[in-house]
């Protein structure tokens, strides 16, 4: 079974508080884009056997399918295996959901050719376990995501918008981004109820003038280039720039292809990692 694994990328995100044990509390708005890592499964005799296409990505009981193809079998009695090829294009440690959307498709997977009888829900509360952003992974789409990234409202869809993703060659840590972050010095915050609205009324440029991550406010004072490519990104005609998740990708939207075109072109003679894409 083939199965594509979208990435995502935050058009808002928010810290709206944090609960007693530790975890953040957060407003944001998730859309996957027309990226993605294709998964093929196949159930065998017994174990869980990984391979990919990049070999700096783990392949034993590190790797987040592993993990989810073994919560999922333990969870429910299996006996048999399963043999899982990963064929990455997703960035990893980019703020795009890459090892989070692969756990998401194990578990959607597993669930199909195992003809398990669990809900969407029970299957979201075993992504939990995993990581806060499998829930969402295993909706996709566009969506409001709330508490620790559990609380899901679907929104109208915000699709066929352009943009150009970079992703410099080094990674982040989500968990340093959080710890890093000071709630009481961050005095901006997004405004998501408008961004929702705009983006209800098709109104791109709109959006790009409201998005807003205060993530930002860590990764970007770490790592300057942000800065840069954001810069860069509206100078070469984006209506807008934002870094998605604790980062360190950046996307841009255009309005227009060959703007969003010239601007792919300009950073890829810059990073390995960059995209021109839609958000579906």
């Amino acid at each position: 079974m083939l199965i594509k694994a979208y990435a995502k990328i935050n058009i808002s995100l928010d810290v709206v508080g944090k609960r007693e044990d530790g975890y953040h509390l957060l407003k944001m708005i998730m859309q996957n884009i027309d990226v993605y890592d294709l998964l093929d499964f196949e159930i065998i005799e017994k174990g869980i056997k990984i391979s990919c296409n990049k070999k700096y990505v783990p392949t034993d009981e590190k790797n987040i399918v592993y993990k989810a193809a073994k919560l999922f079998m333990d969870s429910y009695g299996i006996k048999c295996g399963v043999k899982v090829n990963i064929n990455k294009n997703i960035p990893v440690s980019a703020g795009l959901a890459g090892g989070s959307t692969d756990a998401a498709a194990t578990l959607k997977a597993l669930r199909e050719l195992l003809k398990v009888d669990i809900s969407d829900e029970e299957l979201s509360n075993m992504g939990l376990k995993l990581g806060a952003d499998i829930p969402y992974c295993l909706r996709g789409g566009t969506a409001l995501c709330e508490g620790i990234g559990e609380k899901i409202t679907g929104l109208k869809p915000f699709k066929n918008n352009i943009l150009v993703l970079v992703k410099p060659s080094f990674g982040v840590s989500t968990k340093e981004v959080y710890q890093r972050l000071d709630i009481t010095k961050v005095y901006r915050h997004p405004c998501t109820d408008d961004i929702i609205k705009f983006m209800e009324e098709e109104n791109l440029a709109a959006v790009c003038d409201n998005m807003k991550n205060i993530l930002e406010n860590v990764t970007l004072n770490r790592h300057k280039v942000l800065y840069d490519i954001k810069k860069e990104a509206v100078h070469l005609g984006a209506l807008g720039s934002l870094m998605s998740g604790s980062g360190p990708s950046v996307f841009a939207f255009f309005d227009d292809m060959m703007k969003a075109q010239h601007c792919y072109n300009k950073f890829r003679s810059k990073y390995k990692e960059v995209f021109i894409t839609r958000t579906i």
